[in-house]
C-alpha cells in the first residue's frame, strides 16, 4: 500500500500526473482539495472560506482508504513541510509507503490565480530531502 504526495504550485501539473497515474493503475484513489470545490458537473467553484473544509475533507478521504488497505494519491499544493505531516502520520499509522513528488512544469493554472499569487507559493516552497521531480 502507497501514499503518493504530489506537491507543486497552480499550475506545476499535479492533477495531470495524477489523473495519469490513476489511468495507469485504476485502483488507486485520488483526492485533491480543489475536488471539494467541484460540483455534480464537474465544474469548479471555490469559496474560499470553505478552504479548510476542503482539506478536512481531503484528509479524512484519504484516511479511510489507507484504513481499508487502498493506495492514494493525494495532490495539494503542499509549498511548506508542515503541511503534509498530517498525511504522512497517517501514512505511519497504517502502514502505507510514501513516495513523495515534486510537479515542475509551468503550465497556464486552470484556477485563473494571478502571477502574484503562483510567485508567493513560488517564494514561501520549501523542499522536502528525498522528494522526486515529476
Amino acid at each position: 500500500m502507497k501514499l503518493i504526495l504530489i506537491r507543486g504550485v497552480s499550475g506545476s501539473g499535479k492533477s495531470t500526473y495524477a489523473s495519469k497515474l490513476k489511468q495507469e493503475d485504476p485502483s488507486l484513489s485520488h483526492y485533491e482539495a480543489d475536488m471539494f470545490f467541484c460540483d455534480e458537473k464537474g465544474e469548479y467553484n471555490y469559496v474560499q472560506s470553505l478552504i479548510g473544509e476542503a482539506h478536512a475533507w481531503c484528509k479524512a478521504r484519504t484516511e479511510i482508504d489507507l484504513r481499508n488497505g487502498k493506495s492514494v494519491i493525494v495532490s495539494n499544493t503542499f509549498t511548506q513541510r508542515w503541511e503534509i505531516q498530517h498525511y504522512l502520520n497517517l501514512a505511519e499509522k497504517y502502514g502505507a509507503d510514501v513516495v513523495i513528488k515534486k510537479a515542475t512544469g509551468n503550465y497556464k493554472n486552470v484556477h485563473k490565480l494571478t502571477e502574484d499569487i503562483v510567485q508567493y507559493m513560488r517564494d514561501k516552497w520549501e523542499d522536502i530531502e528525498g522528494e522526486e521531480n515529476i
